[in-house]
């Protein structure tokens, strides 16, 4: 049987094994999401999380990614279209795809391919929609310039979303128009959601920029500089155990564990970094739906 006859057919027999994990998902003291959009996907996403086409090493690290409350914060619905920018091998394709499969859209951009990881991770994700259709239905791929991008149509998507790629196009001098065309592509009231590495506070980016974390206050203005309004930011994602100090900036702690088994276990112990989960939206009101012929 496919996996998703799983998601489908047997809805109540993922939420039976879902919950319990669904739980372990939450963080003490979650905040409250800026909309109701959370109590109308809950069941959907304890059912996507508890699916058997999520690797146990995908599953592991929802204890650090904390998947089902970052996108109740962003307020992801599943009959939403959603952009997720270079989901690289597809940690939350696996979640976002099967979410949205039926009546939504997930659309996942990703540089046009050079070759080295960018040609990797596309064939990964390629292979990955390919195998297994009735999990991830009409997903589709996107390739943009990272130079000049462009995401799809103006106003078409209802959010964008970004985890933990916002320094590598800061370090890339691409950030700025990285921003702008997610702009562009979102409605107006359309949602964007990025979690990223977060620098120590009263750390400049001078400082910071090669170590793979960034000041808060810097990504928040590079989505304002695009015309983007601060709507909300949650420590959904923060850990306090992370000092922000290691000898291979992030890619010291897991899941890349930088220095081998050179104190590994010291770094097991902090986890992963520490991020920050900021959503905006793009300023003015939803269009009205269209009226039935």
């Amino acid at each position: 049987m496919n996996s998703l006859s799983v998601a489908g057919c047997c809805l109540a027999l993922l939420l039976a094994g879902g919950v319990a994990h669904a739980q372990q998902d939450q963080p003490e003291g979650e905040l409250v999401p800026p909309t109701s959009a959370s109590d109308f996907t809950a069941s959907q996403l304890d059912a996507v999380l508890a699916g058997s086409w999520r690797p146990a090493a995908d599953r592991a690290r929802d204890a650090y990614r904390h998947p089902k409350a970052t996108l109740q914060f962003f307020g992801i619905r599943p009959d939403q279209t959603v952009v997720e920018i270079n989901p690289a091998g597809g940690w939350y394709s696996e979640i976002l795809a099967p979410l949205l499969r039926d009546n939504g859209n997930y659309i996942a951009a990703e540089p046009a391919p050079s070759g080295g990881e960018a040609q990797r991770n596309d064939a990964a994700l390629r292979a990955k929609f390919a195998a297994d259709p009735a999990v991830y239905g009409k997903a589709t791929i996107v390739q943009y310039d990272p130079k000049a991008p462009v995401f799809g149509p103006p106003g078409s998507a209802d959010a964008v979303l970004t985890f933990r790629n916002v320094h590598n196009w800061v370090e890339a001098g691409t950030a700025p128009a990285m921003f702008k065309a997610f702009f562009d592509v979102l409605r107006p009231g359309g949602v964007l959601g990025v979690t990223d590495h977060r620098a120590a506070a009263g750390a400049t980016l001078a400082a910071v920029k090669d170590s793979g974390y960034l000041p808060v206050a810097y990504v928040e203005k590079l989505a304002t500089d695009a015309g983007f309004e601060l709507d909300g930011s949650s420590e959904i994602n923060a850990n306090p155990k992370d000092g922000h100090d290691h000898p291979k900036g992030v890619w010291t702690l897991p899941p890349t564990l930088a220095l081998g088994q050179q104190d590994r276990a010291k770094y097991l112990a902090i986890g992963e970094s520490d991020r920050m989960t900021l959503r905006f939206v793009k300023p003015g009101a939803p269009a009205p739906a269209a009226s039935a012929p």
